[in-house]
């Protein structure tokens, strides 16, 4: 038995894999609190807005709005197997990728892109001439890095050296570390300059060969939302037999002997011997370990500074504005048959630190002015108390104020792991694939 966006995902999985799979939903909808909302009237109402939207917000059913968007990393080693997966299947065939045009990071109050390719270290605006020249050698460096291959160590371990001292043996800026950290590297916080560097190495590469492949963004984005990936993992479960249930309450969940046997809804049980859920099922198997602040703005203009781009993400590093956690924008608009005609959908996201999140946002807000319509919504974020194993139940981790999907897919392979004892093995899958659509079909 599975719920929500995550859960859709890891459903479809497990059908591959010859589990029998019941997928319960209490809302309407697929993809629970991640999903999209559409026309626009229903997104007024469910922020308990009491205005209808203005006619200038043009026709309410050419809006579908993600009310937690996420980018995709187009090479990423986790979601890039999970977007083969989809595509290795008939059922997506329709889902239409498009790249997000630009990355940004804020620095003293302005923002400029994010240089990940020695070309554009030596244009960017953001370092003076030496800090280009140090930084080049830096991405030189990450490129040639092999961790099989000693040679290309230049001294540093990979397993010992921190990723604090391989900034100071190539002389980084404060500046230059903070975008490198979280604006390629994709870190929420600092804590990865004490740990060894090989993880961060990895995960600049990943950034870098992402943009090569794309040239705009490392950074895709589906049409009409990702509304769409939860509905592809649908089918995708149905096609090996997964039953889907929407609009099913969920009154009890049945423990026998301190694990689960079964759900009861409506006076009936479905039994089963697993169980993955989102922690709003299992109140009492979760414990709160902080607050998202989200804020959806409607806007009639691309962003200012981002050369008129369609789509793009921002990163604001802690540090650039004194907090412990980033703040994060990320821009869609018309062009992905997200929004009406000439108009733009920007979120920014922050993991809450204070009483005051509508004011830890406001450094984000600034730089989308002016705002036809905000949507404000602050999220508890919750974590399972323990791993499942006696239980069998599985609880996705809420979902964090990043603006890519890269902790969601580790949360998966979590799961997926803590579930069959094994890691995810996505040439398994693709061989289990070829059997039921036959290799010709791809």
């Amino acid at each position: 038995v599975h719920f929500n966006n995550c859960e859709c995902i890891l459903s479809g999985i497990m059908s591959v894999n010859g589990k029998k799979v019941l997928h319960m939903d209490r809302n309407p909808y697929y993809g629970g609190e991640s999903s999209s909302i559409t026309p626009l009237e229903e997104l007024y109402k469910r922020f308990g807005i009491s205005d209808s939207p203005p006619e200038s917000m043009g026709r309410g059913r050419d809006w579908n709005v993600d009310l937690i968007p996420k980018f995709l990393m187009a090479n990423g080693k986790n979601l890039s197997q999970l977007v083969k997966m989809l595509l290795y299947t008939e059922v997506t065939r329709y889902l239409d990728f498009k790249v997000v045009e630009g990355s940004f990071v804020y620095k003293g109050g302005k923002i400029y892109k994010v240089p990940s390719t020695e070309t554009e270290a030596l244009a960017s605006n953001l370092m003076g001439m030496f800090e280009k020249r140090r930084f080049r050698k830096f991405l030189v460096f990450v490129a040639n890095f092999d961790e099989n291959d000693p040679k290309t160590f230049e001294g540093v371990d990979p397993k010992l050296t921190t990723m604090g001292d391989v900034y100071k043996k190539f002389d980084l800026g404060q500046d230059v570390v903070d975008f490198t950290g979280h604006a390629l590297a994709l870190y929420r916080t600092d804590d990865y300059l004490e740990q060894p560097c090989l993880e961060t190495i990895n995960r600049i590469k990943l950034y870098s060969e992402s943009l090569a492949r794309y040239g705009k963004s490392p950074y895709l984005y589906p049409l009409y939302g990702l509304g769409e990936l939860p509905q592809g993992f649908a089918r995708l479960s149905a096609i090996y037999g997964g039953t889907y249930m929407l609009n099913k309450p969920v009154d009890e969940i049945v423990m026998e002997g301190g694990h689960v046997v079964g759900v009861k809804s409506e006076g009936e049980v479905a039994r089963c011997k697993q169980l993955i859920c989102d922690p709003s099922y299992i109140p009492d198997r979760v414990h709160k370990v902080g607050q998202v602040i989200r804020v959806i703005c409607v806007l009639s203009h691309p962003i200012k500074n981002t050369n008129d781009a369609n789509s793009c993400q921002i990163i604001i590093p802690q540090n650039q504005v004194n907090r412990k956690s980033d703040i994060y924008v990320c821009m869609i608009s018309y062009a992905h048959n997200v929004a009406a005609q000439g108009k733009y959908i920007a979120i920014a996201s922050t993991t809450v630190e204070t009483s005051d999140p509508e004011a830890e946002i406001e450094p984000a807000l600034e730089l989308l002015e002016p705002i036809d319509q905000k949507f404000v919504a602050i999220s508890d974020m919750y974590e399972l108390t323990d791993d499942g194993t006696e239980s069998q139940i599985f609880a996705s981790r809420s979902y964090d104020a990043t603006t890519h999907f890269e902790t969601t897919c580790n949360d998966i392979k979590d799961i997926y792991k803590r579930m069959t004892g094994s890691d995810f093995d996505f040439e398994n899958m693709k061989r289990k694939q070829n059997d039921v659509f036959g290799e010709d079909e791809q």
